[in-house]
Formats: C-alpha cells, sequence, structure tokens
C-alpha cells in the first residue's frame, strides 16, 4: 500500500520515467479506479411495478433493495446468457447445432430473478426453453454448448440436446408441451411428504396455458395444498399465434380460479425476484400453490426454424429491446444511482465475451460420443443388458 501512494504521488508531482506520458496515464487512471471504487454506493432501493392480484389481500413489496454485490452478480449472469444464446444462434446457422433449439434471449429476467427468490435445494421444472435455467441452477456454458452440439463434455453426455439437460434439483427441460406441470406438481408432493421445507417452480409458457393437464395439476396442488409455484411465463407468442388469438382469457395468473395468482412484470429482475420471494413464502407456509404470470418478450422467433417476424414487426422487436430490455434496464439503474461505473461493466463484458468463446471452442473440438454409449443410462442402478438395436441382429449393451 505504502508502495502504491509513493508511485502516486511521484506521478502526480511529475516524476521522472522514461515513459513519462504513459507513467502519468497509468497513474491517472489508478487514481480515479480507486477513488471511483470508493465512492460506490453499496446499495439502494428501487421502486418497483406492483403485481396484479387474484385471491390475495396483499402482494409483493413494490420497493426493493439492491445492493452492488446482487446488481453486479445478476447482471453477470443475464448478460452470460444473452452471450450465450446468440453464440447458440451462430453455432445453428453454420448447422454445428441441429435439431430443436429454443433461444431464451429477452427473457432472462425470469430466470435470473426466479433464482434469486429461492433456494438452490429448491426444485425447478421447466419446459424446452430450457438454456437458461440449465445455467442458472449450476451447470458451465461450456457443457451446455457441448450439449447443444452433440459432444461427450455436454451436460448429459452429448445426448440430450437443447432440450434435456439436467443438473441437481434442476429436472430439465422437456419436449411436450405442457407435460412438465404435472411432473412439477409430483415433485412439490415429494417436498411434502419428506417435510423438508422445499418448493417446486413449475414453468410453462403461455401456448401451454390452455392444455388439460395443466388444470388437472392445479386441482390436485390445491386438493393437497402442494408448496407448488405454477409460472406462466407469457411471452406473448406461442409459436407464432398471440395470446389473443389463442385464448378467451389471457389473465394467465387467474386461471388458477381457486388458486391465489400474481401478474407480474418479467422484464424487471427485481421485481421477479421480490414476487418470487413472496410466493415461496406463501408455499413454505403451508397455504397450498400459487400461481405467478411473468409478462415477458422473446427476441427469437420460437425456435431456430422460425425468423419470428411473420407475425410480428421488426419495429415490434425494437422498441421492446430500447424500451424493456432487462439487461439494460439493471445497467442503467446501477450506474445511474452510482453503484457501478461504465468501465467495470465494459470489463464484465469482455470477460463474458471471453468465456463464451471459450466455450464455443471446446463445443467445437470436443469429441462425439461414440456408438457403445447410446444405449448406457437407460434404467438407474441395473445389471448391464442388451438393447436390440434397428434391426434384429444389431445389438447395443446399456450400462446403468
Amino acid at each position: 500500500m505504502q508502495n502504491m501512494l509513493t508511485f502516486i504521488s511521484n506521478v502526480l508531482r511529475g516524476g521522472a520515467s522514461k515513459n513519462g506520458a504513459q507513467t502519468v496515464s497509468e497513474g491517472a487512471r489508478l487514481v480515479g479506479s480507486t477513488r471511483s471504487f470508493a465512492d460506490f454506493s453499496p446499495q439502494a432501493s428501487f421502486d418497483i411495478k406492483k403485481c396484479e392480484l387474484h385471491r390475495l389481500d396483499q402482494g409483493p413489496p413494490t420497493q426493493a433493495l439492491l445492493t452492488r454485490e446482487q446488481g453486479l452478480k445478476y447482471y453477470r449472469t443475464m448478460q452470460t446468457m444473452r452471450r450465450m444464446e446468440l453464440k447458440a444462434d451462430q453455432l445453428y446457422k453454420q448447422k454445428i447445432i441441429r435439431g430443436f433449439c429454443h433461444l431464451y434471449d429477452g427473457q432472462e429476467a425470469c430466470a435470473v430473478g426466479i433464482e434469486a427468490g429461492i433456494n438452490p435445494s429448491d426444485h425447478l421444472i421447466t419446459a424446452y426453453r430450457a438454456h437458461g435455467y440449465t445455467y442458472t441452477r449450476g451447470v458451465s456454458v461450456k457443457e451446455i454448448l457441448a450439449e447443444l452440439t452433440g459432444r461427450r463434455g455436454g451436460v448429459a453426455k452429448g445426448k440430450g440436446g437443447s432440450m434435456h439437460m439436467y443438473a441437481k434439483h434442476f429436472y430439465g427441460g422437456n419436449g411436450i408441451v405442457g407435460a412438465q406441470v404435472p411432473l412439477g406438481a409430483g415433485l412439490a408432493l415429494a417436498c411434502q411428504y419428506k417435510g423438508n421445507n422445499e418448493v417446486c417452480v413449475t414453468l410453462y409458457g403461455d401456448g401451454a396455458a390452455n392444455q388439460g393437464q395443466i388444470f388437472e395439476s392445479f386441482n390436485m396442488a390445491a386438493l393437497w395444498k402442494l408448496p407448488c409455484i405454477f409460472i406462466c411465463e407469457n411471452n406473448k407468442y406461442g409459436m407464432g399465434t398471440s395470446v389473443e388469438r389463442a385464448s378467451a382469457s389471457t389473465d394467465y395468473f387467474k386461471r388458477g380460479d381457486f388458486i391465489p395468482g400474481l401478474k407480474v412484470d418479467g422484464m424487471d429482475v427485481l421485481t421477479v425476484r421480490e414476487a418470487t420471494k413472496f410466493a415461496a413464502d406463501y408455499c413454505r407456509s403451508g397455504k397450498g400453490p400459487i400461481l405467478m404470470e411473468l409478462e415477458t418478450y422473446r427476441y427469437h422467433g420460437h425456435s431456430m426454424s422460425d425468423p419470428g417476424v411473420s407475425y410480428r414487426t421488426r419495429e415490434e422487436i425494437q422498441e421492446v429491446r430500447s424500451k424493456s430490455d432487462p439487461i439494460s434496464m439493471l445497467k442503467d439503474r446501477m450506474i445511474s444511482n452510482n453503484m457501478a461505473s461504465l468501465e467495470e461493466i465494459k470489463e464484465i463484458d469482455v470477460e463474458i465475451r471471453k468465456e463464451i468463446e471459450e466455450a464455443a471452442q471446446f463445443a467445437t473440438s470436443d469429441p462425439e460420443p461414440p456408438l457403445e454409449e447410446l444405449c448406457n443410462h437407460i434404467f438407474y442402478n441395473e445389471p448391464p443388458m442388451e438393447v436390440r438395436g434397428t434391426n434384429p441382429w444389431s445389438k447395443l449393451k446399456s450400462i446403468s
């Protein structure tokens, strides 16, 4: 510390140096950096949008406290998710990623806000737009991109692909529309049975909201008072159909009828966090399930086979980007409240780009799984067994 002060003192006095201009520049930058770091606000309170309520006397708070540490963490996580999805878009267009691929860019505040409102030991299950939740549940970008490219280093060893990624307390990634909702109710039943004070977050989209199995799950969860947070991520379009053309009632937070509900601004990470905390506390108190509708927006089409502009205009997408982007909103809040500097944000962006590029390099160079591993893990904890191939004389082995 003494050496640093001596160095700064010499620079400010204009001390001699072989490269005087560079020394003065570095010294000034160091002084500016030291001052700005010391002057950062450690926390700030923000007004957030009030949630609409269904069968509730009171809802989440309309103010949220954000610490500098939390803000930087949320920013890094959301920006990593955004860059990861843009890289997946690029790899898909290069035909390195094949098959189904549903991207999550635009909806980052939902995943990060939910994760900030529950515990790592709580459970989460979602539909096929699952890359973001796979990351927030603890899987690295490298493992996610390698799974997308079908490589051995992928989170599911290259055999799951975009819609089938899993982690501890994370149950996918489910390809059948709405089918994860009864599974989520079952996970909540397990939480109740074990009495561990855990909850299950069960996500589905507006396109799945009219599925009969969802209402059956609502009924069972309400009868048994299961600790389940049902969350409809309403991104305005089910594939290429707007919610107004698909649903007679677009108040998805009221669809539980006898289940209390919240309508939440899904583009604001703080609003989502506070609403999720409220919902989790409600479930943990033994009152039964609760329903949340997150109003959000996806920038890409439904999947990579959908350009996303045949049923909506480019101007509509651009307007959401310019007025409601979740990452820009958080960045502006932090900078305007002196919780971070623009230079610090840019440094984080550079680090993220480097991480994504390194992950992409791994995902394109790691080997594909060998044929002999194709049938492994069909069953859990079973002795090795033969599996018939594409014809009767083609035999494969399955190892648990």
